[in-house]
């Protein structure tokens, strides 16, 4: 028997082990998990946590204000993959046949909430904006920490019936029907200029009345922001000539149509 000291002694082993692993193959590549294509977009396969349904989201910061901010937008901050990581698509919620788009997932990841709270905030920051209206319910979850950053008040523009005061109402059209949303009288002052938030658009369909509920009461709107844009819906048209700004565009249906 040879002992592993001796045989580390013997100058033939160390030559039959250089010999050996130097003309052994290299290992192939690992697999890669996503497939990346040039910019402006990166396009993502992320996969439910829950349900293991897949969805296709492009991390694309998409602004329609500027050419030269989208070319901007195409230098992809590497936090938007995280953000886009962290939401989750659960099939069939509330009904069959709608893809509900889960953001609590991002809620519970601490350091995609605060980069999707920062992108924002640096955007609009030293921009002049005043009011940061936020569409019921999601808009209410992100809007406060923006407003709060860029030293706006917030505004909540809610569904019928749940502000107690006076209100100013405008109605929109649904797919089945028509529903509106209201806002206080003296929440916002002719000349101000405001910031729209929600978590997704679709349609456009609020968006659209909020735009018209800000502007009848002679509000600027500089620009309506969400977390995410459903761009097969087209409700980017709606909104004529404000400018829109999202951070994950995404290629499946939503759970409403906002």
């Amino acid at each position: 028997m040879i002992h592993a000291p001796s045989l580390l002694r013997c100058p033939f082993f160390f030559f039959f082990f250089f010999f050996f692993f130097s003309s052994s193959s290299p290992p192939p590549p690992p697999a890669a998990s996503c497939i990346l294509p040039p910019p402006p977009l990166l396009r993502l396969h992320v996969i439910s946590s829950l349900a293991r349904t897949p969805i296709s989201l492009r991390c694309s910061a998409a602004d329609s204000r500027s050419p030269s901010n989208r070319e901007m937008a195409a230098q992809q901050d590497p936090r938007l993959a995280g953000i886009a990581a962290s939401i989750r698509v659960i099939p069939d919620f509330p009904k069959a046949g709608i893809m509900f788009q889960d953001i609590t997932t991002l809620l519970l990841d601490v350091k995609a909430f605060r980069d999707t709270i920062d992108l924002f905030v640096d955007r609009y920051k030293d921009k002049g904006i005043s009011v940061v209206a936020g569409i019921e319910a999601r808009g209410f979850i992100f809007g406060p920490p923006i407003a709060l950053a860029i030293g706006a008040k917030f505004v909540p523009l809610r569904k019928p019936k749940k502000l107690p005061g006076e209100v100013i109402s405008e109605e929109y059209s649904l797919e089945y029907g028509t529903d509106k949303i209201e806002m206080h009288v003296g929440a916002v002052e002719a000349g101000e200029r405001a910031l729209i938030v929600d978590d997704l658009i679709a349609t456009g369909g609020t968006l659209n009345a909020a735009i018209r509920l800000l502007e009848r009461v002679g509000v600027e709107v500089y620009e309506c922001a969400c977390l995410m844009e459903l761009p097969e819906l087209k409700g980017r048209e709606r909104l004529g000539d404000k400018p829109l700004f999202v951070l994950v565009q995404s290629s499946v249906d939503a759970h409403d149509h906002h």
